[in-house]
């Protein structure tokens, strides 16, 4: 949650990276062409070889590393320098089986000034920051395993390069402080632009620190007014017990969809920056759901049931905005939410029902807060401190749990009669009164979170009654990862 500076080459990874481990010798076996291998596969069986196929590949080249244990000594990391695969033809390093190439020692790859470079297949076990640096773009990391050096303060993987894919990557067992996977850009306010992070599985981090060991930080405080244009989707986390944030949101103009967090302490937070879209994820089970702060944002059809902590929060401000040229201290401070359109979620059985914050001066403003489906068997529906000029419509409230404070003529007490599917996900039934019940105009959404369309008179909650089975699920292990389709 607050910013940290990950560990670039130190005592500590060179001590690791002199560990004695079997396998393929640094300066065996077959060494590759010096020729440009444009097109066309190399096969390569010891680091030497790799280095050279790496030095003379073009667009289209795929290198494929034989199975084995390697130790990359720390003064001569496998560098991608100068490569440049095109738009369709990246250059491919990939490992002949997934997880079949083990790369140990202080460093693995060294990217600089390249682009169109795909890195699949490698069980990362180095013991300093996988950087993917501001002079590279297009770069993607794909279908690894990551499990890095667990030591105090490393981040994992850091992306400062435009227009990176991550997907279909297993990072897990960490129990130090430290993040995952951090997205920054150049500078002390830049954003790399237009990162894709998808199809991963994250899980098991047990740090037992208050914050600073988040799967995902996208950005963070100085770059909050930068726009990225990141989409984090279809990822799953399991156990992400290392921060409260598993997905933490500190800059702007982002899309958050289609995730799934289960049996985490760690939830969705916008904890910096504004415009980012929030849509159709699932939190169930764990502890902390989604908090809201900055300005624009749209949260809409997620699914937040069993969890131990609070459902959603519309936050308090130390700042009322974050502004060009303001402090370091005010630019840490949380910025009050204003004009959040908060629609068709469900928030079901959870301790916490929808919240707000009073340890703040700042207020949330102009939210609308319409559509939701709040069901609870304890405590109060809805608990908001001072507002000003909040929306309440359509919403509907059930279960023995009070109403609290939500205004009167903002909502209706009804039973949804929700039926559980077998995926664990309550569902409307087809006799419910949150079908057809919605009443925002216009629509602030097409589909619902199973991917239904919602059609002219929309339901209430993140679920539009269908009879078909749901497109859409909570994810799982075989959806994600090395091995996901």
């Amino acid at each position: 949650m607050q910013r940290r500076t990950f560990l670039t080459g130190t005592a500590v990874g060179a001590a690791a990276a002199a560990l004695p481990l079997a396998g393929p010798a640094y300066a065996s076996a077959t060494s590759a062409t010096h020729a440009h291998h444009r097109g066309r596969a190399v096969e390569v069986r010891s680091l030497d070889a790799l280095q050279k196929a790496i030095d003379a590949a073009g667009p289209a080249t795929r290198i494929v590393v034989a199975d084995g244990d390697y130790t990359v000594p720390a003064d001569r990391p496998l560098t991608v320098r100068g490569r440049h695969g095109s738009r369709g033809a990246p250059i491919t390093i990939v490992a002949a089986s997934r997880g079949g190439v083990v790369l140990r020692g202080e460093r693995s790859f060294v990217l600089d000034d390249s682009s169109h470079i795909t890195l699949s297949g490698f069980s990362f076990r180095q013991s300093t920051t996988l950087d993917l640096p501001p002079s590279c773009s297009h770069i993607r990391l794909t279908r690894n395993d990551l499990q890095l050096a667990d030591i105090e303060g490393l981040h994992w993987v850091m992306v400062r390069a435009d227009d990176t894919v991550v997907d279909r990557n297993h990072f897990h067992g960490k129990s130090t402080l430290g993040i995952y996977l951090g997205i920054e850009g150049d500078g002390s306010e830049g954003m790399a632009q237009r990162v894709h992070i998808h199809r991963n599985h994250f899980s098991d981090h047990t740090f037992a620190g208050s914050n600073g060991g988040e799967p995902i930080r996208l950005g963070v405080s100085p770059r909050a007014l930068s726009s990225a244009h990141a989409v984090v989707e279809y990822n799953l986390f399991e156990r992400a017990n290392g921060d409260p944030e598993a997905i933490s949101v500190k800059s702007s103009d982002n899309v958050i969809r289609h995730n799934t967090i289960r049996d985490s302490l760690g939830g969705i937070v916008l904890r910096h920056g504004n415009g980012t879209l929030v849509d159709s994820n699932y939190l169930i089970g764990g502890e902390e759901g989604l908090r809201i702060y900055g300005n624009d944002h749209v949260i809409v059809n997620n699914y937040l049931a069993g969890l131990s902590g609070r459902a959603m929060v519309i936050g308090s401000g130390s700042e009322r905005d974050h502004v060009p040229g303001e402090s370091a201290a005010d630019r840490r401070g949380n910025d009050a939410p204003d004009r959040i359109l908060i629609a068709h979620n469900t928030l079901l059985d959870n301790a916490g029902g929808l919240s707000g914050e009073s340890h703040r001066p700042h207020e949330p403003r102009d939210v609308t807060v319409a559509d939701n489906l709040f069901v609870g068997g304890s405590g109060n529906l809805v608990e908001m401190a001072n507002t000003v000029r909040f929306t309440w419509q359509g919403n509907i409230l059930f279960g023995a749990a009070g109403d609290g404070n939500i205004p009167a003529g903002g909502f209706l007490r009804a039973d949804p009669r929700l039926f559980a599917g077998p995926d664990g996900v309550h569902r409307l039934s087809r006799t419910s009164r949150a079908i057809g019940a919605a009443t925002l105009y216009p629509a602030p959404v097409t589909h619902d979170i199973d991917g239904d369309p919602r059609g002219g008179r929309r339901d209430v909650g993140a679920d539009e009654y269908a009879s078909a089975p749901a497109k859409n699920r909570p994810l799982t292990p075989a959806d994600v990862g090395p091995h996901a389709p």
